[in-house]
C-alpha cells in the first residue's frame, strides 16, 4: 500500500523539481534568443553597411544577403523626398514581397520606417515564416537605414527576414532536455519511494527505457508516415496495401513463413538431438558446421544454390542437363531459408535439451517404459517451449528477409521483397514501406501469442539444484546411425554450398572462366578498414545484448510487474520487422538533436542489439521456464540481492543460453545486411555492404574473398568463447546405456 506520507513528500520533490525545471528552461531559452537576435541585429547593421553607391547595382547586392545572412530575404526601400517616406525598389522574391503586404499599414512597419529615418536600426515585434532548406521556419524581422555617404541621412532602408532556425532548435532540445529530466526524475523518484525492489524497478525502468527509444519511437515515426501523403493525413497508402495485389503478397509470405520454420524446425531438432541427448562422437564439428549458414551474409547461399542449380548452373546444366526443373519461386526459397535459418533452431533447442534433467528419463525406464516411449512422452514434451521458440523466430525471420526473394523468388510475391522495393527502388515511397512492413506484424503477433498461450499452460520445470550428471542413451545403434547419415548429408551439401563460395576466390570469373588466379585476393588490403570496423561494433554489440536479453528473460519469468507483457511484446518486435524500415526508421528517428547519432558506430551497435535482442531473449525466457525458481528464492532468503541472485544463479544457470545469444548475435551482427546499408558511414562502413557491392558489380571472385574471411573470422571467435566462457559443469552429462 502507498502511504499517505510517502505519497505526501513524492508529491513535493515532483512539485520543487518541475518549477526548478521550468525555470532553467526558460531562463536559458530567452538569454539565447537574446543572443541570437543580438547577434542577427549587428549582423544586418554590417550588411547594410556595404551597400553600393551605385542604385543600379543594389538588385545585385540584394540577391546575396542570403550567403552573408544564411537564408535571409530582403527587400530594399528608397527614400523619396517628395512622399517623406520610403517606397519598395528593389526585392530578392516573392516571399520577403508578400511578408510586406502582410504588414502593409501597421504600426510595426511605420515606426521601422520612421527609425530608420533617425538613421537608428530596429527590431519589429511582428515575425513571420520564410522558407529555409526546403521548409519553412520562423523569421526575425528588421529594418535598417542605408545611410548616404555624407553620413547625416538615409538615402534607402532594408527589411531583412532572418531565419530563427538556431534559436527554434535550441529551444526544441532545451524542451526534449527538461521533459526528459522530469520524466526521469518522477520515474526515479517513484521506484526509490514506493518499489519495495528497488534494484528490479530501476532494471525493468532501464529496460522500458531503451525499448521505448530504440523500439518504439522508431516504429511511432514509421506509423506517422504511413499516415503521412504530400504532408498532410491521408490513409491512401493504407488504401493500396490492402489492395488484392498486396494481399496476395502477404499469402505468399505466410505460405513461405510456415514452409520454412517447419522445415527448419524438424531439421535443428534432428540435429540437436544427436548432438545433445546421444552418444554421437563427432559432436563439435557437427554443432560447427551446423552454425556455418549464419556465418555468411545472407545472400551468399542464395548465389552458391544459383551458380550450381540456376538455370545455367554448374550441376542442374552442366552435369545433371536439367532444363523443366527451377530452383526459383518457393520451393528454392524454401530450401535456401531452410538452409540459412535452421541454425536458429538449432542453438535454441540444442540449449534446451542440454537442460533437461536425465533423472526424468531414467524414471520412466525405471518404469519398464521404452526408449521411444520414454522420447515422446519425456524429453520431446520437455522440449516443447525450445521447439516452439525456435519455429516462431523462424517463421519471423523468414517473414523479415528479402535479401533471398530478391533473388529467388521468381512468380512468387512476398511482402519484404515488396516493401523494400517500394522503400529504396523507384517509388521511393518510406511510408508505403513502412505500411507494408506492419502487415507482416500481424502474423507475428498471432504466432507470437499463440507460442506464449501454449506454454503458460504447462510446466516444464527439470532443473531443481541437483541436476544429473549424465544421460542415458535414448537411441539404439541403428536409428543413431541413421539420423548420423541424415545429419552428414545436409551438412555435407551445406558444406559444399560454402566449398563453392571458396572456390569462386580463385578463378578469374565463376561461370565463364574457371582459371585459377590469387588476384582476387587483392580485396583483403582494400577492404581492411571495413573488416577492422565490423569486427570491433560487433565485438561491442554481443555482450551487451547478451546481458540485456538475460536480465529481460529474468524479469519477465521471474518477476511480476506492470506492464510485463507490453516490455516482453516491444522486446520481440524488432525480429517481425523488415531490416530495411529499421534502417530507415533509424535514419529518421536519430538523424537530429538531441538524439544525433545517424554517421556514428553507435546506431550501428544499437540496432545490432535491438535486432537481435529477440533471439537472447527467447532462448533465456526457454532456459528459466526449467530452473525451478526455489533456487533463486533460497539466495534471497539468505541476504542475496537481485544482482548478487542474476551473477550467481540465474547466469551460470542459464549459460548454454546465454552463449548461444552472444554467438548468434555475434554472427548476424557480422553479417547484417539490410538495416545497417543505410547507417553506414565513410568512418564505419560494413563488410557486407562491401560484399554486396562486389557482387552487384558482378565481381564475384573478389565477394568470395571477403565471404572467406568473414567465415574464418566467425569461427575463430567461435572457438575462442568456448575456450574464454567454458560451459557450466552442471550441465555436462556422461552417456550411459542401459
Amino acid at each position: 500500500m502507498v502511504r499517505k506520507k510517502q505519497l505526501l513528500y513524492f508529491i513535493l520533490a515532483a512539485v520543487i523539481f518541475l518549477a526548478a525545471d521550468l525555470w532553467m528552461y526558460s531562463s536559458l531559452t530567452s538569454s539565447f534568443s537574446r543572443y541570437v537576435q543580438e547577434r542577427d541585429y549587428n549582423e544586418v547593421r554590417l550588411f547594410v553597411q556595404t551597400a553600393p553607391e551605385d542604385e543600379a547595382d543594389v538588385g545585385e547586392w540584394i540577391q546575396g544577403v542570403h550567403s552573408v545572412i544564411p537564408g535571409s530575404q530582403a527587400l530594399y526601400f528608397t527614400y523619396d523626398e517628395n512622399l517623406f517616406d520610403f517606397s519598395p525598389a528593389q526585392y530578392s522574391g516573392n516571399e520577403i514581397s508578400s511578408i510586406l503586404t502582410s504588414l502593409e499599414n501597421t504600426a510595426d512597419l511605420k515606426n521601422g520606417f520612421d527609425s530608420a529615418y533617425y538613421l537608428e536600426a530596429v527590431i519589429l515585434d511582428t515575425s513571420s515564416r520564410v522558407t529555409y532548406n526546403g521548409a519553412l521556419v520562423d523569421a526575425q524581422l528588421f529594418i535598417a537605414p542605408v545611410i548616404d555617404e555624407n553620413g547625416y541621412e538615409a538615402r534607402g532602408a532594408l527589411l531583412i527576414a532572418v531565419p530563427t532556425g538556431a534559436a527554434s532548435a535550441y529551444s526544441n532540445l532545451l524542451m526534449t532536455l527538461a521533459i526528459g529530466a522530469a520524466v526521469a526524475f518522477l520515474l526515479i523518484s517513484w521506484v526509490v519511494s514506493f518499489s519495495r525492489d528497488a534494484v528490479t524497478g530501476f532494471m525493468v525502468l532501464g529496460l522500458f527505457i531503451i525499448v521505448g527509444i530504440f523500439v518504439a519511437y522508431p516504429l511511432i515515426e514509421a506509423i506517422r508516415l504511413s499516415f503521412t501523403q504530400d504532408g498532410s493525413f491521408s490513409l491512401a497508402k493504407w488504401r493500396l496495401a490492402l489492395s488484392p495485389s498486396y494481399i496476395v503478397a502477404l499469402w505468399g509470405s505466410l505460405r513461405l513463413g510456415v514452409s520454412t520454420a517447419t522445415a527448419s524446425t524438424i531439421l535443428g531438432f534432428l540435429i540437436a538431438f544427436l548432438v545433445e541427448r546421444t552418444s554421437f562422437k563427432r559432436k563439435k564439428v557437427v554443432s560447427t558446421l551446423a552454425t556455418m549458414p549464419v556465418i555468411s551474409p545472407p545472400f551468399s547461399l542464395s548465389l552458391s544454390i544459383i551458380l550450381l542449380f540456376g538455370n545455367n548452373g554448374l550441376i542442374s546444366k552442366q552435369l545433371l542437363h536439367l532444363n523443366t526443373v527451377s530452383i526459383y519461386g518457393l520451393g528454392g526459397l524454401t530450401l535456401v531459408q531452410s538452409i540459412s535459418m535452421f541454425p536458429i533452431a538449432f542453438l535454441t533447442i540444442s540449449g534446451v535439451l542440454r537442460q533437461i534433467d536425465s533423472t526424468v528419463e531414467d524414471a520412466s525406464l525405471d518404469l519398464s517404459a521404452s526408449r521411444w516411449q520414454t522420447f515422446t512422452n519425456i524429453t520431446f514434451p520437455l522440449a516443447v517451449p525450445g521447439i516452439l521458440s525456435a519455429w516462431m523466430l523462424v517463421f519471423t525471420n523468414s517473414l523479415a528477409d528479402f535479401a533471398n526473394p530478391l533473388l529467388l523468388s521468381g512468380n512468387l510475391r512476398v511482402l519484404s521483397t515488396e516493401a523494400y522495393m517500394m522503400v529504396t527502388g523507384r517509388m521511393n515511397d518510406l511510408g508505403g514501406g513502412a505500411v507494408l512492413s506492419f502487415l507482416l506484424l500481424m502474423p507475428t503477433v498471432t504466432a507470437f501469442m499463440v507460442q506464449r498461450f501454449w506454454v503458460s499452460r504447462k510446466s516444464f520445470v527439470t532443473v531443481t539444484g541437483k541436476p544429473s550428471t549424465t544421460l542415458t542413451e535414448l537411441t539404439n545403434t541403428k536409428v543413431r546411425n541413421a539420423l548420423s547419415v541424415f545429419v552428414w548429408a545436409v551438412l555435407g551439401f551445406i558444406l559444399m554450398l560454402y566449398l563453392t563460395i571458396v572456390a569462386g576466390a580463385f578463378v578469374v570469373n565463376w561461370g565463364i572462366d574457371y582459371s585459377f588466379t590469387l588476384a582476387n585476393w587483392k580485396a583483403i588490403p582494400d577492404s581492411w578498414d571495413s573488416i577492422v570496423s565490423t569486427l570491433t561494433l560487433a565485438a561491442i554489440a554481443t555482450p551487451l545484448a547478451g546481458i540485456i536479453a538475460m536480465v529481460g528473460a529474468m524479469l519477465i519469468v521471474r518477476k511480476k510487474f506492470p506492464g510485463k507483457r507490453l516490455l516482453e511484446v516491444l522486446m520481440m518486435t524488432p525480429y517481425a520487422i523488415p531490416g530495411t524500415l529499421i534502417g530507415i526508421a533509424y535514419v529518421i528517428a536519430f538523424n537530429r538533436q538531441p538524439l544525433l547519432l545517424v554517421g556514428t558506430g553507435a546506431i550501428i551497435v544499437i540496432n545490432y542489439v535491438i535486432r537481435e535482442l529477440p533471439v537472447g531473449l527467447e532462448n533465456g525466457i526457454t532456459a528459466l521456464h526449467q530452473i525451478d525458481p526455489s533456487i533463486e528464492e533460497a539466495a534471497q532468503d539468505l541476504g542475496a540481492d537481485v544482482p548478487t541472485v542474476f551473477r550467481t544463479i540465474v547466469l551460470p544457470l542459464v549459460r548454454p543460453a546465454f552463449i548461444s545469444s552472444m554467438s548468434y548475435t555475434f554472427v548476424r551482427a557480422m553479417t547484417a545486411v539490410s538495416a545497417i546499408i543505410f547507417l553506414v558511414s565513410a568512418k564505419w562502413y560494413h563488410l557486407t555492404i562491401k560484399i554486396l557491392s562486389y557482387s552487384e558489380n558482378l565481381r564475384f571472385g573478389l565477394a568470395s574473398v571477403l565471404c572467406t574471411i568473414l567465415i574464418v573470422i566467425i569461427l575463430g571467435v567461435f572457438s575462442l568463447l568456448q575456450v574464454l566462457v567454458k560451459d557450466n559443469r552442471l550441465t555436462q552429462k556422461t552417456i550411459s546405456s542401459r
